[in-house]
C-alpha cells in the first residue's frame, strides 16, 4: 500500500521565512496544508557588517517558534529548515543556528549556494507541464542572492550569485527612487555577477526561462495589473519578455509610496522591490541576448510559485 509522507519545509532566506506543510504522495506530488511566509528581513546589515543584527534574529526565531506549533498542530513526520544566503554569510550564524534548534528540535542546514539552486530546480520543475520545454534555466531571485540552474529534468549546472534584493538595496540604492548613479552602479554590480555565472552556466541554452520567489512574483503581478496578490494567477503565468522589463522598469523608478499603494505589494517588500526588479530585468535580458547570439529567441518569461520550498518539502520526503 502507497504511503503519504507529511513534511514540513522552512526556507529561512534574507529577507523572509516560509513554511510549508505538505502531504507527499508516492509519485512526488505535493499537498498543501499550509504554506505562509513571512518577512523577517534575518539579512539586514549583513553585507555590511558580516554578522546577523540581534534584532534580525530576535524577528527570525520568533516567527520560527509560531511555525514550530503549526508543524506541531498539524503533526508532520519529517521537518527540514534550510537557511540560505545571509546565514551562509553571518559570522555568528551558531547563534542562529543554536536558537532554531533549541525551538524545532532539528538541525538547521546552512546549505551551499549549489544546493540551494538544485532545490530550487527540483521544486520549480516539479509543477511545469508539458507546454514547456527544455533545457530549462530556472532563476530563484532571493534577498542575499540569486540562483542560476540550467537543466532538463535534473540540474546540469548551477551557479549561486551574491546579488538580491536586499543586498543591492544596502550596497546601492539609498534613495528612493535611486540616482541614476546608484542604479547604474547597482545594473554594473548585477552584469558583472552575471559573466561570472555564464562561465558555469551556459544562458544560451535556454528554451524557457523560469523566474522564482517573491522580487519575480510581484514583478509579475504588477506586469499583470493584478488589483491584489493571486497566487493562482501568478503561478505559470507566462509574460512577452518585454513586458516584463517594462513592469521591472517600473518598479524601479516607482516612489516608495505608490509602491506601497499596490495592492498586490507585501508590506515588506516594499523598501527592497527596486533592486529586486533591477536584478531580474538584468538576468532577463541577459539570457534573451546569450539565447539571441546562439541564433535562438526568447520572446516569453514562465513564473512559478513552486521554488525551493517545494523542493525542500520532496527532499525531506525522500529521506524517509
Amino acid at each position: 500500500m502507497f504511503r503519504v509522507t507529511r513534511v514540513a519545509a522552512i526556507d529561512c532566506g534574507t529577507n523572509s521565512i516560509r513554511l510549508l506543510v505538505a502531504d507527499v504522495a508516492p509519485d512526488g506530488s505535493l499537498t498543501d496544508l499550509v504554506r505562509r511566509m513571512e518577512v523577517v528581513r534575518l539579512g539586514q546589515g549583513v553585507d555590511r557588517t558580516g554578522e546577523l543584527a540581534p534584532e534580525a534574529l530576535a524577528r527570525t526565531l520568533e516567527m520560527t517558534r509560531e511555525y514550530a506549533a503549526t508543524i506541531a498542530e498539524l503533526g508532520a513526520e519529517h521537518v527540514r529548515f534550510v537557511a540560505t544566503s545571509a546565514t551562509r554569510d553571518a559570522r555568528n550564524r551558531q547563534e542562529f543556528v543554536d536558537g532554531v534548534r533549541e525551538i524545532l528540535g532539528v538541525e538547521p542546514e546552512v546549505v551551499a549556494g549549489d544546493e540551494e539552486a538544485e532545490l530550487s530546480f527540483a521544486g520549480a520543475t516539479s509543477v511545469l507541464g508539458g507546454e514547456h520545454g527544455g533545457p530549462f534555466v530556472v532563476v530563484d531571485l532571493g534577498g542575499g542572492s540569486t540562483e542560476l540552474v540550467l537543466g532538463t529534468t535534473t540540474p546540469d549546472a548551477a551557479h549561486s550569485m551574491d546579488v538580491g534584493c536586499v543586498r543591492m538595496t544596502e550596497r546601492h540604492l539609498h534613495d528612493d527612487p535611486p540616482t541614476a548613479e546608484q542604479e547604474a552602479g547597482a545594473r554594473a554590480d548585477v552584469r558583472a555577477a552575471l559573466d561570472t555565472a555564464q562561465q558555469t552556466v551556459d544562458l544560451g541554452q535556454a528554451v524557457t526561462l523560469v523566474g522564482l520567489a517573491g522580487s519575480v512574483t510581484t514583478v509579475t503581478a504588477h506586469a499583470l495589473g493584478l488589483p491584489v496578490y493571486d497566487r493562482d494567477k501568478i503561478n505559470g503565468a507566462v509574460l512577452p519578455v518585454e513586458d516584463v522589463l517594462a513592469a521591472c522598469d517600473s518598479l524601479v523608478h516607482m516612489p516608495r509610496d505608490e509602491r506601497a499603494a499596490l495592492g498586490f505589494m507585501h508590506p515588506g517588500r516594499v523598501d527592497v522591490i527596486a533592486a529586486g526588479a533591477l536584478v531580474w530585468s538584468e538576468v532577463v535580458a541577459r539570457v534573451r541576448d546569450e539565447v539571441a547570439a546562439r541564433g535562438g529567441t526568447l520572446t516569453s518569461v514562465v513564473t512559478s510559485e513552486h521554488d525551493i520550498l517545494d523542493g525542500i518539502a520532496l527532499s525531506a520526503a525522500a529521506r524517509d
